[in-house]
């Protein structure tokens, strides 16, 4: 289950890191194209990717411990 977890997170980050280059890039939020501008849905989608984040982090203290 770790795992899959893990993946799971990697992947929301991912898709957050992709709309935040479109929104450096070209000005275009996806997720605000896709689910509305500040709905609720979106809103649940960007703090879906900041916990992602914050999970993330925590393979910084696992990197040593995986042999």
């Amino acid at each position: 289950m770790g795992k899959t977890l893990d993946y799971i997170a990697l992947i929301i980050v991912f898709i957050g890191a992709i709309n935040w280059g479109l929104i450096g890039l070209f000005g275009f939020n996806l997720v605000s194209f896709v689910f509305g501008d500040m709905s609720w849905l979106s809103r649940i989608i960007y703090v879906l990717v900041g916990i992602c984040g914050i999970y993330t982090l925590t393979f910084l203290g696992r990197l040593g411990n995986d042999e």
